[in-house]
């Protein structure tokens, strides 16, 4: 099992798609046996899933994440744990052990909502009233 959680100095970043790096974490029979940080190297939405793919991973923690990321990860074979906050080492010890909260329906709804074509990306707002969570993507 290869687990990537999207990171930021030892924590989980906060928007899927504006993840610069992931940490990676290796596991065998229920223990964590190796862990790298990878750089996206400038990967978007779309390309991330692609991205995890081809790292071989099958599991992914993160904060927010769009509906179309959600799909392609589904595409992808990989499993989504989504909604989650805090230290990336103890949300994969959480899930190790079967305890890491998360939530299923996790969306970052501002991908979705009447913007139209204004073209607003999470750099240019604070989507924690977007129901993102309790986050400002541009953080």
């Amino acid at each position: 099992m290869r687990i990537a959680v999207t990171y930021q100095n030892g924590m989980i970043f906060q928007h899927f798609g504006h993840t610069s790096q992931f940490k990676l974490y290796d596991v065998e029979d229920g223990k964590v046996t190796a862990v790298q940080v990878v750089d996206t190297m400038g990967s978007g939405h779309g390309a991330l899933a692609s991205f995890l793919a081809a790292n071989k991973v099958d599991t992914l923690i993160c904060g927010g994440i769009g509906g179309g990321a959600q799909q392609a990860l589904a595409q992808a074979g990989i499993r989504l744990y989504g909604g989650v906050s805090g230290d990336a080492d103890q949300a994969v010890a959480a899930l190790l052990a079967g305890k890491l909260e998360f939530n299923p329906n996790v969306r970052c709804s501002h991908h979705d909502h009447e913007h139209g074509s204004e073209g607003h990306t999470c750099g240019e707002h604070g989507c924690g009233s977007h129901n993102c969570g309790s986050h400002s993507c541009g953080e």
